[in-house]
């Protein structure tokens, strides 16, 4: 609790340099990642940090110095160009984008190792700390290279709010944009040159290898939250952000631990766990949506089977055994049971003396059931030109989804026609 306090005082100027730029380097590549993230062009970021690498070196050889200024125009000059050459073998060669990518990345990564391993044994002592690009130093992030840096974060975040449209539309429909009008090419030119920014920036912080993870993971995790790609950009920014500040925190807290590596580690917990949690489309709220469903085709499919007992007997309210339901459609016993009982509860079935029926609600939702099953089968034989003989299982799929619009259409299209392709009465 004192370290947590002497922390969030901000007292040592250290820790404001460290945390300032480690929230504003995983807030603005988050921002831009969401749009690579939408593009499906997530590889594109961990080829782009690999190929800096190589600028990177070459930056330092020509100046001699650790500028930041330099370190970025020199990783943007090799990253955007790995990006053009990666581009230009996917459109003209046979090639697919993930072999290039995968080629690009490699070749480049392993010239700018050979360029590093040459600076290092060049004798030159302001090489020091270069290494750090490969791994990440935040601790690295203070005077003039956080200036850089954070200025080069808020270009990026004010670029992506003015262009926010565009670059939406791009995502999503990139031919309706060229359609429109749209100046495609120069977009896509601007997303490139955004996310190589945002690696460049992102790279002193959590270092080549990690870099990918910081500007996809919190657009993955935004992405289950939310349909809305506002909020979702809004999100992601905040979860980088956050995952910034307690990267920095954890390595104030236990100084032998990295800042870059426990951004990574807290951005990929938080993905994780909304992988499972959120609702929608968490892996849990899946499940449970998914175990409601079946309950509820289960229910409707039984209410079904004893208006078909009904009609039989001309008697809808007649009491059935376990057995005779079975007979007449196959259940798993205790699966039906549960059915049954929870039919009961809802007030659809009654109970009498170990039989089962209908309540006045049950026989009008089984009765519904049944008059979408026979519409449906109809609508498939007259109107798509389906055999009678070849609509059964499809009606018994939709059945259970016709909303009350619908409903409504198929009786008019029809004009509550009574009898179904296979002459069985349809229930009005």
């Amino acid at each position: 609790m004192e370290t947590l306090k002497e922390f969030f005082s901000f007292q040592d100027p250290s820790i404001i340099a460290v945390t300032v730029g480690a929230i504003l380097l995983s807030s603005s590549s988050a921002v831009v990642g969401t749009f690579t993230f939408l593009k499906k062009k997530a590889l594109v970021g961990d080829a782009v940090a690999h190929s800096v690498l190589p600028g990177i070196c070459l930056a330092f050889i020509l100046s001699g110095t650790k500028n930041p200024i330099y370190l970025i125009i020199g990783a943007f000059v090799t990253g955007w160009l790995s990006l053009v050459i990666i581009d230009h073998i996917s459109k003209k060669s046979k090639l697919k984008e993930d072999t290039a990518i995968a080629l690009i990345l490699s070749v480049f990564f392993g010239i700018g190792i050979l360029m590093l391993t040459n600076i290092q044994h060049s004798g030159n002592a302001a090489q020091t700390g270069l290494d750090s690009f490969l791994f990440g130093k935040a601790a690295a992030l203070v005077g003039n290279d956080l200036i850089v840096f954070g200025i080069v974060a808020v270009v990026l975040i004010a670029t992506v709010i003015l262009f926010f449209k565009e670059l939406k539309l791009m995502a999503f429909d990139q031919d309706y944009a060229e359609a429109i009008g749209l100046p495609v090419k120069g977009l896509e030119l601007l997303l490139t040159s955004l996310t190589v920014l945002a690696v460049v920036t992102g790279i002193q912080a959590v270092g080549v290898v990690l870099m990918a993870a910081m500007l996809i993971t919190p657009a993955a995790a935004a992405r289950f939250w939310t349909n809305d790609t506002r909020v979702m950009t809004l999100l992601a920014a905040i979860l980088g952000g956050f995952s910034g500040l307690s990267g920095a925190f954890v390595s104030y807290a236990a100084p032998a631990m990295p800042t870059g590596p426990w951004i990574v580690m807290i951005i990929s917990a938080i993905a994780l766990i909304s992988f499972f949690v959120a609702p929608k489309r968490g892996i849990i709220s899946r499940g449970m949506e998914q175990r409601k469903l079946q309950r509820m085709i289960m229910d409707e499919n039984l209410l079904k089977e004893l208006f078909h007992l009904g009609e039989k007997d001309h008697d809808l309210y007649k009491g059935r055994s376990i057995e005779e339901i079975i007979e007449e459609r196959y259940f798993p016993e205790k699966t039906l049971r549960k059915s049954l009982n929870r039919l009961r509860r809802q007030g659809f079935l009654t109970k009498t003396n170990g039989d089962w029926r209908y309540t006045e609600a049950g026989k009008m939702k089984g009765q519904r059931v049944v008059k979408l099953h026979r519409l449906w089968e109809l609508y498939l034989s007259e109107k798509m030109k389906i055999a009678p003989d070849h609509v059964h299982e499809d009606a018994e799929t939709i059945e259970h989804i016709i909303t009350p619009e619908l409903e409504e259409r198929l009786e008019k299209m029809f004009d509550r026609r009574a009898t179904d392709p296979h002459d069985e009465q349809i229930p009005y």
